[in-house]
């Protein structure tokens, strides 16, 4: 009598716990009907279970927040997580990832072996969750998992843990993989240690050109990763301006331009005269964002033979709002190339400074070259307002 008393008030929690999961879908008192759920623990843990193969994943994400409040679900997860569909495997492993659940440790090390890659990769995030440790050399072949999913939670799983000892074999990935996605969770889980050591491999991705060759997105991220290491990248940065490829160097100068660091404002000086226009542009900008202090430097340039030099190095100049500015961009009105003069004017303009009108008018007032005359007209007019 005893045991059919116990079923029925079992079956009538279960039947309680199934309608509260009913009213989620849609209710507007969700924190209320989810702490009934929490409360009534195992009885709510199978009828929630059941409740994951939902297509809904808003709803999976409600289920997946209570069973991982509930203490007593433990037991019944770790028996889904080895058994039930890859679904709600998957699911599961999600569960544990929330509730950090050492006892699931063994099971999830278990799933990360396993025959379905969803499980695979949502087991390796899980034990990262966790926080262990002494997961690490599991997750470790699973960089070289046949399924790209499964690589990169491997990759962002040890991310989790920034441990050294994992960086040669993130390198591997972040400069073998065939798949970019791969290769760029690979370049942050490097890169967001913020560790020194890390530095040699995000270089070596800097100068490898499956990184930059038409993914202007990839490259920013990959800049941005390796901006993000600070200080300690300058010097290795400096080092790779005598890179042979000129978009490893422009890319260099890039990211010494956005540190601001003072030890690169010399080397950067000499890109100004690169053979390359597009490394000398880019130098020329970097050395603007130190301002005052780079202002010598690019004074120097003003006098250089060849043309473009000096246009890139007036160009710079008219980006860096100082006092001693006007005087040189005035001069190089005079310069004897037109493109040069052109830039003078440019610069001029972005400079805002109203004591530059005189000089600007006589430019407008010329008759040499209409089309200059022209433009001077223009920013004079800007500049008047």
């Amino acid at each position: 009598m005893y045991n059919i008393f116990m079923d029925w008030f079992t079956n009538s929690k279960q039947g309680e716990a199934k309608k509260l999961i009913s009213l989620l879908p849609g209710g507007t008192k969700h924190d209320q009907i989810m702490q009934e759920l929490i409360h009534l623990g195992a009885d709510a843990v199978f009828p929630l279970m059941e409740a994951l193969q939902t297509q809904d994943l808003n709803l999976v994400a409600i289920y997946q927040q209570i069973l991982a409040r509930i203490p007593a679900a433990s037991p019944e997860l770790i028996k889904a997580l080895r058994s039930a569909h890859p679904l709600i495997r998957g699911r599961v492993a999600e569960v544990f990832a929330i509730s950090k659940d050492k006892n699931a440790l063994p099971a999830l090390v278990e799933a990360l072996h396993g025959e379905f890659f969803t499980v695979r990769s949502r087991a390796a995030l899980a034990l990262a969750n966790i926080g262990d440790a002494r997961v690490i050399p599991q997750l470790l072949p699973l960089l070289k998992d046949r399924e790209d999913e499964v690589r990169i939670s491997a990759c962002t799983a040890l991310e989790k843990f920034q441990d050294p000892s994992t960086f040669d074999e993130l390198a591997n990935v972040a400069l073998d993989d065939l798949k970019i996605e791969v290769r760029q969770a690979a370049v942050k889980a490097l890169g967001s240690s913020r560790n020194p050591a890390a530095i040699p491999f995000l270089m070596e991705a800097l100068r490898d050109s499956f990184w930059w060759f038409e993914r202007e997105q990839v490259t920013r991220e990959l800049l941005a990763t390796i901006e993000n290491m600070g200080e300690p990248v300058v010097e290795p940065l400096i080092e790779a301006l005598g890179d042979r490829e000129k978009t490893v160097r422009k890319f260099a100068i890039t990211i010494l331009g956005n540190l601001r660091d003072p030890r690169a404002i010399e080397e950067i000086g000499m890109a100004l005269y690169d053979l390359h226009h597009e490394v000398s542009r880019t130098a020329a900008e970097a050395l603007a964002q130190f301002g005052a202090p780079a202002i010598d430097v690019l004074a120097e340039a003003l006098t250089h033979p060849e043309a473009g030099v000096r246009e890139r190095a007036v160009l710079g100049l008219g980006k860096i709002h100082d006092e001693r500015i006007a005087p040189y961009l005035i001069e190089m009105l005079h310069d004897p190339d037109r493109e040069v003069k052109r830039q003078a004017i440019q610069s001029l303009g972005d400079l805002k400074d109203v004591s530059t009108i005189p000089a600007l008018q006589e430019v407008a007032a010329s008759r040499t070259d209409r089309e200059l005359a022209a433009f001077a007209k223009e920013v004079v007019s800007k500049l008047a307002r």
